[in-house]
């Protein structure tokens, strides 16, 4: 399980997801006077942290390994959108923004994992079907 790379990159993903919420960009967002974006943003990457750890424990099932790595990704997107939005009602990347733009760089970050993750389940799918060929 933890000698396998994706899982690694996936635990990665997890951690910097589970940064952002200590981050400035979370702090803003649950500012909002409605906090329909602080709730979108808190509820997509509690499920996409929950989908990365299950997806972990599936190291046997590859298959379903990357359906559910597929799944946090397209959630992790949608919380990313989330602090994009946030950021630019901000004002944009300028001079005293840098720690909500750190944030949103934590969340980028993790979704590059989970596509390295994916990659990775899909090389390791790829060879053990050119084993089975082989045999």
């Amino acid at each position: 399980m933890i000698q396998r790379l994706q899982s690694l990159f996936l635990a990665i993903s997890s951690l910097l997801t589970l940064a952002a919420f200590f981050s400035a960009i979370y702090d803003r967002a649950m500012e909002d006077p409605k906090l329909w974006i602080g709730y979108g943003l808190t509820i997509a990457f509690v499920v996409s942290m929950g989908m990365n750890i299950t997806a972990i424990f599936l190291f046997k099932n590859r298959t379903s390994q990357i359906t559910w790595v597929k799944r946090a990704m397209f959630i992790h997107l949608i919380g990313m959108g989330f602090c994009i939005g946030t950021l630019f009602s901000l004002g944009g990347i300028g001079n005293y923004l840098w720690d909500e733009a750190l944030g949103t760089a934590y969340v980028v970050f993790g979704l590059l994992c989970q596509l390295a993750a994916l990659r990775f389940i899909n090389k390791d799918e790829q060879l053990v079907r050119s084993m089975d060929r082989i045999r």
